[in-house]
């Protein structure tokens, strides 16, 4: 006696598309998380920018000796910032304050773009 087999195999097209809203699922959820992850790292990248220019300008003023009402100029701060550039890495086209007084106690930071629901102008916060 023998067995007839039928030896097509393969995925319906019901199950294919099963597949497809699964990842199509999976896609919608899992993709604006990763814009907001970059957006939110992009924002700590620019407050530990505004950090570093506050370090520079404090060591600035310290080693001049000058007075809390003095105010320093961008080519004053590249003998304390690595590699005498301003600022450290831009992240998205911003632009950082050229000019500050050194008894303000926070740089300021002014960007174009949105960045995790915030746009400029972005100030350090966190010391």
């Amino acid at each position: 006696m023998q067995i007839n087999t039928n030896r097509k195999s393969g995925f319906t097209l019901v199950e294919i598309m099963i597949v497809v809203a699964i990842i199509g699922l999976l896609a919608a959820i899992a993709i604006p998380n990763f814009v907001r992850a970059r957006e939110q790292a992009q924002l700590n990248s620019i407050g530990n920018n505004l950090r570093i220019l506050e370090g520079a300008k404090d060591q600035w003023a310290l080693e001049t000796k000058q007075a809390p009402s003095a105010t320093c100029a961008q080519s004053d701060l590249y003998p304390y910032l690595k590699g005498n550039t301003w600022p450290a890495k831009v992240i998205t086209a911003e632009t950082y304050a050229a000019t500050m007084a050194v008894s303000n106690l926070w740089s300021t930071c002014s960007a174009a773009t949105v960045l995790a629901g915030h746009t400029g102008p972005f100030t350090v916060t966190s010391f």
